[in-house]
């Protein structure tokens, strides 16, 4: 990683035909991982409770999470093993899709109301397609250069948000049109396209032969400095986002929006925002660079969750401020992603570039859930104003923490890449 990953904006790229089928090829594995997942927890949950499942049963579903927060554990063995001779991420790529389309094929011998057995298949989605992201993660960070990480991630942005549609309402759609069994037959057809997308992965010296001189382990990060202060921010800076995001329904609707209007906000128009996020996030991190561009987005955010409390502490009045404020932190929230992971792969190392990439996402996602966590408990105690209040002092002072902590971060790399340059 050199500081000008940091700080520096990339120059202007020509897409060849090698990029553009890299680029190709991401699209096609990131949207392969997202259609199961929304599959899981955005369209199965609705059917169920048309057909009388209780709450508390459909709420278990949220335990299928897990997987995609502690796979850090075995993201080493993914960067440490290759099962086949057809490349090493691949060969992770290939079984774990294959399996994830088998398990949809599955649901359709089990009834929709049938807790358990959903819950039981649904896990085994969740850990293959969590294997899969650590492959796919590796690949990425290996494959994309300094600057195209700023489009690949854009691109995972997109495709987690396409994966909304076709994955939730897409699947909701088909089951009131066709039934159950047709609409997972469908989704499982949808999801074997990918399939196709591996065999023209590009392999070059970076990703199919590349050794790596270290065993890939979760000690390896923690012995790197730029690994550490890259894994404090990622705990830091999204800290503040569950506590608004788990409760901003909720205040929606005792705020007196209607429940068609929130489920617009929550699916197109959030998907929307998806798509587009990540697009103009890409161009600011060519711009600005990944330092610049959270930077940015921090300041927005807290801005958006200011505009919150004022409302709900009576400061502010009418829907529309809230929700443009609610529309306008959704697209700032994809495009922190793309800035995130761009830092991300710009400080993971050759030697086990899934492991650290993964331990990185995963952090930012486990501060992100215990935020939404405790936030019902805040707002049951204390009120919606108090929450937004304190989510907002939390991001604004994450934005300075951030600050300090990626003025570090260069400061180590250029030190590092002087040692290089020395020989030491």
């Amino acid at each position: 990683m050199s500081a000008a990953d940091l700080q520096q904006p990339a120059g202007a790229t020509r897409f060849s035909g090698r990029r553009m089928r890299l680029f190709a090829v991401l699209a096609g594995l990131y949207l392969a991982q997202g259609i199961p997942g929304y599959l899981l927890v955005a369209a199965i949950p609705p059917i169920m409770r048309e057909l009388g499942v209780s709450r508390t049963a459909i709420g278990m579903l949220a335990v299928l999470m897990i997987p995609l927060t502690i796979k850090f554990l075995w993201a080493p063995l993914v960067d440490r093993i290759k099962l086949m001779s057809i490349g090493h991420r691949r060969s992770w790529i290939l079984p774990t899709q294959f399996g994830t389309v088998l398990a949809i094929v599955s649901l359709i011998f089990v009834e929709p109301n049938n807790v358990l057995a959903i819950f039981l298949i649904g896990l085994v989605i969740a850990i293959l397609t969590s294997t899969q992201d650590i492959a796919t993660d590796g690949y990425a960070t290996l494959a994309l250069r300094e600057e195209d990480r700023a489009v690949g991630n854009a691109i995972q942005g997109g495709a987690v948000a396409a994966s909304v549609i076709v994955g939730g309402t897409f699947s909701l759609v088909l089951y009131e049109w066709i039934g159950w069994q047709p609409m997972i037959l469908t989704i499982a057809a949808i999801s074997t396209l990918p399939l196709v997308a591996i065999a023209f992965m590009p392999e070059d010296a970076n990703t199919a032969v590349f050794q790596p001189a270290k065993r890939p382990s979760l000690k390896a990060f923690i012995k790197r400095p730029e690994a550490l202060t890259a894994l404090t921010v990622a705990l830091i800076y999204r800290a503040s986002e569950g506590l608004v995001k788990s409760m901003e329904g909720s205040y929606l609707v005792d705020a007196g929006l209607p429940l068609s209007s929130i489920g617009y906000l929550s699916g197109i128009s959030a998907a929307t925002a998806g798509i587009a996020g990540s697009a103009i996030a890409a161009m600011l991190v060519l711009r600005t660079g990944a330092s610049g561009t959270l930077l940015l987005l921090g300041g927005l955010r807290t801005l958006c969750f200011l505009l919150f409390s004022l409302h709900a502490a009576g400061h502010l009045s009418g829907l529309w401020v809230l929700l443009g404020a609610a529309g306008f932190q959704t697209l700032i929230r994809y495009m922190e992603i793309v800035a995130l992971y761009s830092l991300f792969m710009a400080v993971a190392s050759k030697d086990q570039p899934g492991t650290d990439f993964t331990i990185l996402s995963c952090a930012q996602i486990i501060i992100y859930l215990l935020g939404s966590m405790i936030a019902g408990m805040i707002a049951d105690a204390l009120g919606y104003p108090v929450l937004f209040f304190v989510a907002t002092a939390i991001s604004g002072g994450a934005v300075i923490v951030t600050f300090r902590l990626l003025t570090t971060l260069k400061r180590r790399t250029e030190e590092a890449a002087a040692q290089a340059n020395r020989g030491e």
